[in-house]
């Protein structure tokens, strides 16, 4: 057998990430007491590296698909595009973050190589062509998460939650797995763009080929968090102390959409009507249930975490809306619009979870709404940026988050569900009750804390430059929507 040098330069920023995390890991242990900034220096670092890296390949290479690793490892632009968006995530979590776990005397080395092997393994999600790399890549970020949220060893409360976690979140891997070698059965292939060649060819036996689909769909149901796969959600947010739900709720969510887009469409085009029912059907549920059951929440996090359900069923939404036989330009708008809602979503979970930890005192979680009551006699700067990020979820003309549920919900129209759409429309008015909730509480209610807001100075600019991103990319939304559009276009 011929051995085929792979192209290395391809994954420079994944070698490069995963030297540095061997760095810090070895930094930490030697000099980590010295110099307790350290690990936050070197991560940060890390992800500025990855982050010249990946835009140096996109500027060298531009819009050529490039496969490497025999066919494992795909470079294009929608994987450098999403890359670029998880750096910038992760980063913003480990700003915010930090003044949260040095006040609890939690700001080690662990959680800064956590969540580094983290963002390895989304980074190998975001550009995998094979199940192999897929599975190591989900694998090595659901680990890692595990981890983060049991970093608090002395709260029963995070290790219950990652417990939980931990057995729901293997059984959704066995589950995808399971899928996965049913597939690979059927067509004789792990890699995925030949899967979608064997589909095309009528290589396969469908029957075989949709039993598996539906275990997969399964497992990546739950990577996403729809409903009915979502229980894990609310009480993990719940249990995990803020950074890590923060880190759970932003970041993860591009990786996932970009293995739902290279599994569903780069490889089971084929069996989009199958899908596609199933899709619907997630969308529905999640939607519905996301909506209703976060009206009844007290606790912040909680209610977050069911907007996360409804906020996926909307992402689910865009990906069926792209099955449109004979329109590719239905195709494409639908898609860069599932991925410009993933983008915004994570934009917008940045900025309402990087305020809850921010709020939070030494000791206290602002984990409870009431904890919000009257935020604007406290710190009327951080009081309007929950406002904002709290319109914007909601979907509320002109924040971002409006064109968001727009771009998508002119896709279903485009692709012939206008019930859907209906639907999705109606439950949204619905979920405003609980996002206005919030701001009712922090303008007219009275404090229950007179002291003013405190934390880091850079946690605290990076939230005012969160929040005006939220207010900038809706007022000029143009040339997210553009690049997410051009990305779709270069990789399908």
């Amino acid at each position: 057998m011929n051995f085929v040098m792979p192209n290395l330069p391809l994954a420079a920023a994944e070698i490069f990430v995963l030297t540095m995390a061997c760095v810090v890991l070895l930094a930490d242990l030697f000099w980590g007491k010295k110099h307790p900034r350290l690990a936050y220096g070197l991560t940060l670092f890390t992800l500025a590296g990855a982050f010249v890296l990946t835009y140096g390949l996109l500027a060298l290479i531009g819009g050529e698909v490039v496969a490497t690793f025999s066919n494992m490892y795909v470079r294009d632009v929608m994987g450098d595009f999403l890359k670029l968006g998880v750096y910038l995530a992760v980063f913003a979590v480990v700003v915010y973050a930090r003044g949260f776990l040095a006040a609890r005397g939690q700001d080690k080395g662990e959680f800064y190589l956590f969540v580094l092997f983290a963002l390895l393994g989304m980074m190998v999600m975001i550009t995998s062509n094979h199940f192999l790399t897929l599975y190591l890549g989900l694998e090595l970020l659901a680990l890692s998460l595990y981890a983060l949220v049991a970093l608090d060893r002395d709260s029963a409360r995070a290790t219950e939650a990652a417990m939980k976690y931990f057995v729901l979140g293997s059984l959704a891997s066995g589950l995808l797995l399971y899928g996965m070698s049913m597939i690979y059965g059927a067509t004789g292939t792990l890699e995925i763009s030949a899967i979608a060649a064997q589909i095309h060819q009528g290589a396969a036996r469908k029957e075989v080929l949709v039993f598996g689909l539906v275990f997969l769909m399964a497992g990546l149901a739950f990577k996403l968090g729809v409903a009915p796969f979502h229980m894990w959600i609310p009480d993990v947010y719940h249990g995990a102390p803020a950074p890590i739900a923060l880190f759970i709720a932003s970041a993860p969510k591009l990786a996932t959409f970009a293995m739902a887009m290279r599994l569903l469409v780069g490889g089971l085009l084929g069996l989009s009507d199958q899908w596609q029912l199933m899709l619907m059907f997630l969308a529905v549920l999640s939607i519905a249930l996301g909506n209703l059951a976060a009206i009844a929440q007290t606790n912040i996090k909680r209610m977050l975490g069911y907007s996360a359900i409804s906020h996926m069923g909307f992402l689910a939404l865009g990906l069926l809306s792209g099955v449109v036989e004979g329109d590719p330009h239905g195709a494409l708008n639908a898609y860069s619009s599932a991925m410009f809602y993933a983008v915004v979503y994570v934009l917008m979970s940045l900025a309402a979870f990087g305020l809850v930890a921010l709020l939070s005192r030494e000791g206290i979680e602002a984990e409870h709404i009431s904890d919000f009551q009257g935020l604007n006699k406290r710190s009327p700067w951080l009081a309007a940026l929950m406002g904002l990020t709290m319109f914007s979820m909601a979907g509320v003309p002109f924040f971002v988050g409006f064109w968001a549920k727009l771009s998508v919900l002119q896709a279903v129209v485009q692709a012939g569900y206008l019930w859907l759409a209906v639907f999705a429309v109606v439950f949204s008015l619905i979920g405003a009750f609980y996002y206005l909730r919030i701001i009712k509480v922090m303008y007219f209610d009275e404090p229950q804390v007179l002291s003013p807001v405190g934390g880091p100075l850079d946690a605290r600019v990076l939230l005012s430059v969160n929040g005006l991103l939220i207010i900038g990319f809706g007022l000029f939304p143009e040339q997210l929507m553009r690049l997410c559009a051009m990305s779709m276009i270069t990789s399908f």
